[in-house]
């Protein structure tokens, strides 16, 4: 569990905060870890439930503690502790890690708009083990919100709720229902009802629904008939629904990721494990050219998408007005590159990932089932695409005034800065970005910087390498932008989402960037020396001109640490590739 970088150099308090849950929750490989072991998990997920005992080892930890605000008695101090954590218990079980998200979901509008008495009675709840669900959806009408059909009306004393919520997440399980309702012609307000006060006779909890994955997770619903509700249940102003649950998904996409990023380190693990274990013409896998090339795009894959989610969940505190339009390109893009991972891990495994038992007692095929759900959450693909098309032609016309960035970047990319405190308040949350957005706006400046301070401070040659692979990114960008200008009105048809798709690669490769550029001189190592930072930029190129290949020269480094975070039990991680003076720890066996 330790390791070294610079002197200088301390990580966020997130890190360590993971590294004792992973402690705690043991090695899921070993088959004497508990609840937590792949084995247990897999044999709880044929009877459909949850692991024995997996629930009261997440709550003797602690975890319901960082889904409560430090104001308000709890641990959350910082959107990337949340983050970091929710990883941890994903690379193990996705359906405890949604039953918890399904939660946060929930009551991150008390924290953001309800008033003392709604914001102690829920913080009280929670800490104590109660659940909580996100009553929004409805068979009938999806994503379209403004189609809802449940109704709360009354006066200024009584609210009498009746409709139908499905499928909620915790529906059954969960105490507090924060419920999206009518409240006039055209208002839609957030309604926190407490189950342990509503008469059992104007409600009804539906029966659970069968899907694909996260088998024993309460998926269900709900449906209140002439539910007798205090007028001050009604959470912040009523009428402001729908813009408080607009903005309150902006979290949640972002947390999202790591449930991606969990996943990730589960499959790559098991597809390093297989290509040990196994062996063929006479040597391991691992030396057939395909399976090393999986292994190491796999590799490469969640390196990327940490460079790319952990500024973003950094952002609550730091850039909270930023994620209308960050936390939809998180929420497209690294469930996505999740998606490939598991496939490629799957093509690593062959016929072993298609049986329910053997490799890792057959985990892999439950991992893949669960993952599934990670691009419909929060908004699908296409949802979050269109989010972004929207806001595209506000994105390549003259930046709006604005402060100097740099110190903004720091504090995103720096995993030595730990992040201000949250302190919820949702007026700092925005419907757009009204034009801004550092990250992808300063790609200039960026570049700049980057082959600068390469030609100082990376290994030889790979600021020349920079140099070209820069040159080809500015040329995909000035292709977007052209196409954006060129019909700026579109931001709809399939060719916008195409453009926002690749606007989301964009933002993903200057995310590499600006994290080596923020983090070289703190780290050291073959962190320092910038062969990582080569190889994702030419994995992220791969995305748009499927010809480009992988430096060879680079590789054995990062095959060494890939080998040392398998042997060691350790994340799949960049934090791995420093090097330095100062023991600390990291998230491992």
């Amino acid at each position: 569990m330790r390791s070294e970088v610079s002197p200088r150099a301390e990580l966020s308090p997130a890190h360590r905060i993971a590294a004792d849950l992973d402690a705690y929750l043991g090695d899921p490989m070993d088959d004497g870890a508990g609840p937590f072991s792949y084995r247990d998990i897999v044999e709880a997920e044929e009877r459909d439930e949850l692991p024995r005992g997996a629930v009261e080892t997440v709550r003797a930890w602690g975890f319901q503690e960082y889904l409560v605000p430090t104001q308000l008695g709890g641990r959350l101090a910082t959107l990337e502790e949340l983050f970091f954590v929710t990883r941890g218990i994903s690379r193990r079980s996705l359906t405890i890690a949604v039953m918890y998200g399904s939660g946060l979901l929930a009551v991150n509008p008390v924290w953001m708009w309800g008033d003392g008495r709604q914001q102690k009675a829920v913080a009280d709840g929670i800490l104590r083990g109660d659940l909580a669900c996100f009553a929004v959806s409805e068979a009938d009408h999806g994503s379209d919100v403004m189609s809802c059909e449940s109704a709360a009306a009354g006066d200024e004393d009584v609210l009498v709720l009746s409709g139908t919520k499905w499928p909620v997440g915790n529906a059954t399980r969960g105490r507090f229902v924060t419920t999206y309702a009518k409240t006039g012609a055209r208002d839609f307000s957030l309604l926190l009802v407490d189950k342990e006060e509503l008469d059992p006779d104007t409600f009804t909890t539906l029966p659970p629904v069968r899907t694909l994955g996260l088998r024993g997770h309460d998926l269900s619903g709900i449906a209140f008939d002439r539910a007798l509700l205090p007028a001050d249940t009604v959470v912040g102003r009523r009428g402001a629904g729908l813009v408080q649950t607009l903005k309150t998904l902006q979290i949640t996409r972002t947390a999202i990721a790591a449930l991606s990023i969990g996943t990730m380190d589960a499959v790559v693990r098991i597809g390093m494990e297989y290509s040990h274990e196994r062996t063929l013409y006479g040597a391991g896998i691992y030396q057939i050219p395909v399976i090393r090339d999986h292994l190491v795009k796999a590799h490469l894959d969640l390196l990327i998408a940490e460079c790319t989610a952990v500024p973003v969940a950094r952002a609550l505190t730091v850039a909270p007005g930023r994620l209308s339009l960050w936390s939809s390109m998180v929420k497209y893009f690294v469930p996505v590159m999740g998606e490939e991972v598991v496939a490629s891990i799957g093509a690593v495994l062959a016929a072993r990932g298609y049986l329910r038992e053997g490799v890792a007692h057959g985990v892999f095929q439950k991992l893949q089932r669960d993952h599934a759900i990670a691009s419909i959450f929060e908004g699908t693909t296409h949802v979050n695409l269109a989010n972004v098309a929207a806001q595209l032609p506000f994105l390549i016309v003259d930046p709006p005034a604005q402060e100097p960035a740099d110190e903004l970047l720091d504090e995103l990319f720096s995993w030595t800065r730990t992040p201000p405190v949250w302190e919820p308040d949702g007026r700092r949350l925005q419907l757009t970005n009204e034009g801004h957005d550092e990250i992808g706006r300063r790609f200039d400046t960026t570049v700049e910087t980057l082959l600068s301070t390469a030609r100082v401070f990376a290994a030889p040659d790979v600021a020349a390498d920079l140099a070209g692979l820069v040159s080809r990114i500015g040329d995909l960008r000035s292709e977007l932008f052209a196409g954006v200008r060129a019909d700026p009105e579109d931001t709809t048809s399939a060719a916008a989402l195409r453009r926002a798709k690749r606007y989301c690669e964009l933002h993903a490769m200057v995310s590499v960037m600006l994290t080596w550029i923020h983090n070289h001189a703190e780290f050291g190592g073959s962190f320092a020396d910038g062969a990582w930072l080569v190889l994702c930029l030419e994995r992220l190129l791969e995305r748009a001109q499927p010809d480009t290949g992988l430096s060879e020269e680079y590789l054995p480094s990062l095959e060494s640490v890939m080998f040392r975070c398998f042997d060691e039990g350790r994340w799949f991680s960049l934090v791995e590739l420093a090097d330095g003076d100062q023991s600390i720890e990291r998230p491992g066996r």
